[in-house]
């Protein structure tokens, strides 16, 4: 049987290499408070998934702030986050307009996408896929009820959302979608279940997208933050604890390190301020279309994904740089 207390040892040795690692890695390509104060998103259009809390609602307030008109989705409305965001826009004068999007249905996609840009106009300028989840546990224990739910929820949600968005931006020869992968799309740390294989999906989707939608004056960023203190380490709890209700005794057994606390996370993200991510998404906005960074890596410490980001640019290149896809590739990366 594995043996739990060699586990963790490893484990905390391996984070602190590679917390060490990182902190000497390059600066990544944040937006500084001082900065963002120069940024001004007034007319801009933006869709964000997920915004009961988190990235996502800290977005939805920054982007208004900054004059950008919102559409923040969430899921399950009515509920109290959203009455809460709508008397915010109402008191503070706020272009925030709540719309209910349940990313794994394609009726709300569809009818939440078009009321949007409706809304704006006819042009969606900015789509945040910010909606993820997470569940715990090791691979075997993940069943195929927890696996879909949650391969459809962070890769097919986003994939949803850019077919519904991609067709009206393609049309206005502009536009501009944020897929928010993870640190864990980069780097793997075993327990965390089918979260960075979904992540590690979405990364490669993203790229892929980015190559092509490019030509139609279209950007794509991918937000891969670290740590952060937010509800998606409490909301796994409940899926977490149901899957594991379901699993047989011998698989729990199996696996005491990755099992014993599922269902059980109080917080996570230590004291990293989640304000990094809409600052930094409010930055690459403001930045010329095509100028625009493929990858944005977040944490105040540990971001080693950038190295692994270094090298993966550099293969791109060196395998399809020459080649007659090497523009559009170089346009991308460079």
């Amino acid at each position: 049987m594995t043996d739990p207390i060699k586990l963790n040892r490893r484990s905390l040795l391996l984070g602190a290499s590679i917390t060490a690692a990182a902190f000497a890695a390059a600066c990544s390509d944040t937006t500084t408070a001082a900065a963002e104060e120069k940024i001004d998103l007034t007319g801009v259009s933006i869709l964000i998934t997920g915004c009961s809390s988190g990235f996502g609602r800290l977005g939805a307030e920054h982007y208004a702030r900054l004059g950008a008109k919102v559409f923040a989705t969430m899921r399950n409305l009515p509920r109290p986050e959203a009455a809460e965001l709508e008397a915010l826009a109402k008191s503070d004068d706020l272009d925030i307009t709540v719309l209910e999007i349940d990313i794994t249905k394609d009726d709300q996609v569809e009818a939440g996408v078009a009321a949007a840009v409706k809304a704006s106009g006819g042009k969606l300028d900015v789509l945040v896929n910010n909606a993820g989840m997470s569940i715990a546990g090791p691979i075997e224990a993940q069943d195929m009820e927890a696996t879909q739910l949650i391969f459809d929820t962070n890769v097919y949600g986003a994939q949803r959302m850019a077919r519904a968005a991609l067709p009206s931006m393609r049309a206005n020869k502009s536009g501009y979608i944020f897929n928010v992968t993870s640190q864990l799309g980069r780097v793997i740390i075993p327990g965390f279940g089918q979260y960075s294989p979904t992540k590690f999906a979405l990364e490669a989707m993203s790229e892929q997208m980015a190559y092509e939608v490019a030509a139609h004056g279209i950007d794509v960023t991918i937000i891969q933050p670290g740590g952060f203190p937010t509800r998606i380490w409490y909301n796994q709890n409940a899926p977490s604890a149901a899957l594991k209700a379901r699993l047989p005794e011998d698989i729990i057994d199996a696996y005491p390190a990755f099992t014993a606390g599922m269902g059980k996370r109080e917080a996570g993200g230590g004291t990293s301020d989640p304000m990094d991510i809409p600052r930094a998404i409010a930055g690459a906005i403001a930045k010329p279309q095509g100028t625009r960074p493929l990858r944005i890596a977040l944490h105040p410490v540990a971001r080693p994904q950038e190295a692994i980001n270094k090298v993966s640019a550099e293969m791109q290149l060196a395998v399809l740089g020459e080649s007659a896809l090497g523009p559009i590739v170089k346009g991308v990366l460079d």
